[in-house]
């Protein structure tokens, strides 16, 4: 697992419009935060989209840009972009190696069976590329304010 305090791992992932997106690009100008969702267009990944897309221009007031990385490809996710009116840059890791780095590709258990699959997670970085909050198995609904509010506190 991450350790608060620690550099975060580099990451680069093409977004939606399958521009690639490279966390070294933003150091000493933007803090981050990196979301991890199960899936483009379900219910708990779309409530936590549209609700951190809300927020987008209070996030970048305090210089901060909003990831979110799942599994999808680029194609999944313009989809779901145009279909919520995301604002929030979405990133396409279809290999998982963003997951596995970032420790949320795991063993979950659904229903009886157990399979691997994402653990919502939230990662905060600050400019400096320092992880500062790392939020495991987070609930969508109202987690964007949380997020905003740790943001603001750094």
């Amino acid at each position: 697992m991450l350790q608060i305090g620690e550099v975060a791992p580099e990451f680069e992932l093409p977004d939606a419009d399958m521009y690639m997106v490279k966390s070294t690009d933003f150091i000493g100008k933007k803090n981050l935060v990196l979301y991890f969702y199960p899936k483009d267009d379900t219910t708990g990944c779309t409530i936590e989209a549209v609700e951190l897309s809300d927020l987008v221009e209070t996030f970048e007031q305090s210089d901060t840009q909003i990831f979110g990385v799942s599994r999808d490809n680029c194609v999944s996710h313009a989809a779901f972009r145009d279909k919520h009116g995301l604002t929030v840059r979405l990133l396409a890791d279809p290999d998982g190696e963003a997951c596995e780095v970032y420790g949320v590709w795991q063993e979950r258990e659904a229903h009886g069976e157990k399979r691997m699959g994402i653990v919502r997670s939230t990662f905060i970085i600050d400019k400096h590329g320092v992880l500062r909050h790392a939020l495991y198995d987070v609930k969508p609904k109202g987690h964007a304010a949380e997020v905003l509010q740790l943001v603001q506190q750094l």
